[in-house]
């Protein structure tokens, strides 16, 4: 299946939430490296100010990226992760001094509907780090933020 394959039927409205995963290529754990993870987080501050659309929580894993957003008028998840990912595997390429791709192709997406909780699905991303055992507590890792803090 091509990746635009993938997308077909895929719509994005805008003034939605949606929790977003995005996974490294090979799930190679590029991000062990705190200092390019940091490097990776700038680019997901550029989308919020450039790519109009506002971060509520993220968790950037080893290997994976967990974000919940919301899209305002100006843009579509499409777009929002192709610019995230191609400006982010630059960046990484760049400081690792290597070329090829950083992300899997693709991105799996939900929508949160009404009903859900909001905080509870922040609280799920914000939390992964301690279910993969990397840490005991959200605190001792570096590479997240939340709204609700």
């Amino acid at each position: 299946m091509s990746y635009n394959d993938a997308l077909a039927g895929r719509c994005s409205l805008p003034g939605h939430i949606y929790h977003i995963t995005v996974c490294t290529r090979h799930r190679q754990p590029f991000f062990s490296d705190w200092r390019l993870g940091r490097l990776i987080v700038q680019e997901l501050q550029h989308a919020q100010t450039h790519l109009d659309v506002q971060s509520l929580a993220w968790v950037l894993m080893p290997d994976h990226l967990h974000w919940l957003m919301q899209l305002n008028e100006t843009t579509t998840l499409a777009r929002t992760l192709r610019v995230f990912k191609g400006r982010s595997a630059k960046t990484a390429n760049h400081y690792l001094d290597r070329t090829g791709g950083l992300w899997q192709k693709g991105f799996h997406d939900h929508a949160i509907r009404q009903n859900e909780s909001l905080q509870q699905v922040a609280r799920y991303i914000v939390a992964n780090p301690i279910r993969a055992g990397l840490v005991r507590r959200v605190g001792d890792y570096p590479l997240w933020d939340a709204v609700w803090l």
